[in-house]
């Protein structure tokens, strides 16, 4: 009876030695991972570091001249209705649509009709009331015309010139001449056409100076004035420059924004008029950053920007306004004045993540040691 006591205390000690041994075992695994466990962990650790570095370039503003740039339209700098100011039928035609004339160039003429033999007897009436009230004054100084009796020979005087003058202007009127240098833009009559005062004859523009219509935001507005220089280009390519001849005083009250004119120089005719053009206007000096295009970005709202690595090292989103657009990259406002950005790697990165920066000029050290190691 006792030995069977002792068997099965035996298998007992037997049974909790080994569940002991397992547990051991099983710890052991806990604290004291394997060396395929450390290497593993050491690749994710590597994998992590990597997806998480970016290429920067520290860099300071530096003072360049804020362009306000809008798109406008090119128009001639005036626009003039010509019309009939008398009666009569078109008996020639000076020029055609779309000639350059010069200041009194003919562009119709009416037919004259009696107008000289009216302008002559004019004269001749003015002739006779000038000597009738000679006359008239030399006997009133002998009291042998009143007073009355003169100055009726005045008022008859200045009748007669009044219709000499009309008989003058008349005879002017028949002729329509271009009122200033500049092209005939449309004619509304022919030779043999009839037209009363007020008839219109022809549209007259001035294409010796040309305008460049643009708007303003209320925030760019303030830093226009009239008499400040600009330039603009055109729809050709061309590049232009002229002086601000005119700004709104008050708001489009559609648009909130403010007319402006740029005057541009066309002595020659050479520029056509009417199409589009992109006004550049200095507005003020700024501080400023010069950076790539690829290196625009945009944040959830849709606001333009760059991101910058944070003194402790976190991506921040900064967004900024272009300043001035070159062939060299775009200039920006906004960041601060010494900035860190993210040349590398920024469309990878969250604002707010902690990342490890790798400066340009370290990667380029490396490459070029590389590059010396390699055997020819």
């Amino acid at each position: 009876m006792e030995s069977g006591n002792n068997k099965r205390q035996k298998s007992w000690l037997i049974s909790a030695g080994v569940i002991v041994t397992i547990a051991l075992w099983l710890a052991s695994g806990q604290f004291g991972p394997k060396g395929d466990d450390i290497v593993s962990t050491n690749t994710a650790d590597q994998t992590t570091a990597s997806k998480n570095a970016v290429r920067v370039r520290t860099q300071s503003a530096e003072e360049v001249m804020r362009m306000i740039v809008v798109n406008g339209k090119t128009a001639p700098a005036r626009v003039v209705h010509l019309a009939a100011e008398t009666d009569g039928r078109i008996v020639r035609v000076g020029a055609e649509r779309g000639s350059n004339l010069e200041q009194g160039d003919v562009i119709v003429r009416l037919d004259e009709r009696d107008r000289s033999a009216r302008l002559s007897q004019a004269e001749a009436t003015v002739r006779q009331r000038e000597v009738e009230y000679a006359a008239r004054e030399r006997l009133k100084s002998e009291s042998y015309v009143s007073e009355a009796q003169l100055q009726e020979s005045v008022a008859l005087l200045e009748a007669a010139r009044a219709e000499w003058t009309r008989a003058k202007l008349d005879l002017d009127y028949m002729t329509v001449r271009a009122p200033f240098a500049g092209a005939l833009q449309a004619r509304a009559v022919e030779i043999g056409d009839f037209v009363k005062r007020g008839d219109p004859i022809a549209t007259y523009v001035d294409n010796r100076m040309i305008i460049v219509n643009a708007n303003l935001s209320e925030f760019d507005a303030r830093f226009v004035s009239v008499g400040d220089m600009a330039e603009a280009t055109l729809a050709t390519g061309e590049t232009v420059r002229g002086r601000i001849r005119y700004v709104a005083p008050v708001a489009d009250e559609g648009t909130r924004t403010f007319g402006v004119e740029l005057e541009v120089d066309n002595t020659k005719g050479a520029l056509r008029v009417g199409g589009t053009a992109e006004l550049r206007i200095p507005a003020e000096s700024v501080l400023a950053h010069r950076v790539s295009p690829a290196l625009l970005t945009l944040d959830d709202a849709g606001n333009v920007g760059v991101k910058i690595i944070s003194d402790g090292g976190k991506v921040e989103f900064v967004v900024a306004d272009i300043a001035l657009s070159s062939n060299d990259g775009v200039w920006l406002v906004g960041l601060p004045k010494t900035a860190t950005i993210i040349t590398v790697g920024q469309g990878y990165v969250a604002s707010g993540a902690i990342v490890v920066a790798v400066p340009e000029s370290d990667v380029e050290t490396a490459v070029a040691a590389k590059g010396d190691e390699d055997p020819d």
